[in-house]
C-alpha cells in the first residue's frame, strides 16, 4: 500500500522516515512543467525524473531510501509510487494533490497551472 500524504503533512512524513535514510521528493513531471513551477528542497533531497523514463533511471534511487512522489495533481506520482513499491522500495508515499496542492497548502509563490 502506498501512503497518501498531503503537502501540509509532508514534513511530518519526512521526519517519520528519516531513520531509514535521507528522504527524497521525486518530481516525475515533464521538463516543460518544471519550468512552470518547482518546489525548493527544504529538509529533503529533490530529484527530478520524468515518469516516462523512470524505468531507465531507476538505479539512481536506492530501494531503502524513503521517496515521496510528486506530479501536477497526484495521478502520475501515484502510478510511480506503485511502480517503486513493486520494485522493492519500502518507504514510498504519494504527495496527494501534487504541486497544485503544494502551492495551495504550503507555498503560494509556486505558480499554479
Amino acid at each position: 500500500m502506498v501512503q497518501q500524504v498531503r503537502p501540509a503533512q509532508l514534513a511530518q512524513w519526512l521526519e517519520s522516515v528519516r531513520p531509514f535514510g535521507e528522504p527524497v521528493v521525486l518530481d516525475v513531471r515533464e521538463p516543460r512543467e518544471l519550468q512552470l513551477a518547482s518546489v525548493k528542497a527544504d529538509g529533503f533531497a529533490l530529484q527530478t525524473i520524468p515518469m516516462g523514463i523512470l524505468p531507465l533511471r531507476l538505479s539512481e534511487l536506492a530501494p531503502n531510501q524513503p521517496v515521496a512522489c510528486l506530479c501536477h495533481h497526484g495521478g502520475r506520482s501515484m502510478q510511480v509510487a506503485h511502480f517503486l513499491k513493486s520494485h522493492g522500495f519500502e518507504h514510498v508515499a504519494n504527495i496527494a494533490g501534487g504541486i497544485n496542492a503544494w502551492s495551495a497548502e504550503l507555498d503560494p509563490s509556486i505558480a499554479r497551472y
